[in-house]
């Protein structure tokens, strides 16, 4: 059985998906929300199996801002 606490974390990329990077890093759903508030929409009810490229694309969002919150927030495991 694994430890999720021993594993080695891989950095989020722009080519997983929501639901890889919620699966992974549950701690990442409050910054979701918080960019909930910017596309107007629910990001993880709409966009869960989209990259986070297409969906930094789609509601203009600045990419590196946006791997870089969902870093810091994978990073307080």
């Amino acid at each position: 059985m694994g430890n999720k606490k021993n594993q080695v974390r891989q950095p989020i990329n722009p080519q997983m998906t929501i639901l890889d990077v919620v699966a992974v890093y549950e701690e990442t759903l409050p910054v979701f929300k918080k960019y909930d508030v910017l596309a107007g929409e629910c990001i993880c009810c709409k966009s869960l199996f989209e990259t986070i490229h297409s969906v930094a694309d789609r509601y203009g969002f600045d990419l590196n801002r946006f791997l870089d919150d969902l870093e810091g927030a994978a990073k307080t495991r």
